[in-house]
């Protein structure tokens, strides 16, 4: 692309840095900024400091936070005894958004997958069996992605917790082989917390 304005061209080199988005999005993008109120513009470039700034994990459960401590976990009417294990924070929006769980979490920050280089070590796998073995858990749910690195890492993790006195259950398989959390509709994904089964390793 050949810009007349050197400010134009550096704001789509950097909008389209972005996931998904390509040159033609990006110049899109760009020229309807420009046609924004400066004040609605300026907004948007704070907002947007302020994530990459201000924003926290959990000390808890490694969840995106405006606090040390996340509203879920800090939350007394959350049943305590039971934690959901996650991928990443777009699986908490989705559970959530279901209705249907009212325990906690816990953020691996991924999955194990050896073609990526990801190992046990790179997720907060630690973090968790510090938190079941100290906290007054009943119930660690397994709610990964229908994969083979999602199942990967439910069987590591139930061989590393498979020792401790607690209950371990994966959610019910009405999400169809291969499916992200976030993906899964909201009825479906709502069943399958409510109708989670025993995690037998297999």
């Amino acid at each position: 692309m050949n810009f007349s304005s050197k400010i134009l061209e550096n704001a789509v080199d950097e909008i389209s840095k972005l996931p998904g988005i390509g040159k033609k999005t990006a110049l899109r993008l760009a020229l309807h900024l420009l046609k924004q109120e400066e004040q609605q513009v300026e907004m948007l470039g704070t907002s947007i400091t302020n994530l990459k700034k201000d924003i926290k994990y959990c000390k808890v459960c490694h969840n995106l936070s405006d606090r040390d401590v996340c509203e879920i976990c800090s939350n007394p009417g959350r049943k305590k005894g039971i934690i959901c294990v996650v991928q990443d924070i777009r699986d908490i929006i989705a559970i959530e958004n279901t209705g249907q769980y009212k325990g906690l979490y816990h953020v691996l920050g991924g999955i194990i997958s050896p073609m990526e280089g990801v190992g046990p070590d790179d997720l907060t796998i630690k973090s968790l069996i510090d938190r079941v073995s100290s906290d007054e858990t009943e119930e660690v749910i397994f709610a990964l992605p229908t994969t083979v690195e999602g199942d990967t890492t439910n069987f590591y993790l139930f061989k590393v917790l498979k020792g401790l006195n607690i209950s371990i259950t994966s959610i019910a398989r009405g999400i169809s082989i291969g499916d992200d959390i976030e993906y899964t509709d909201e009825v479906t994904l709502g069943r399958s917390i409510l109708n989670r089964q025993p995690y037998s390793g297999s």
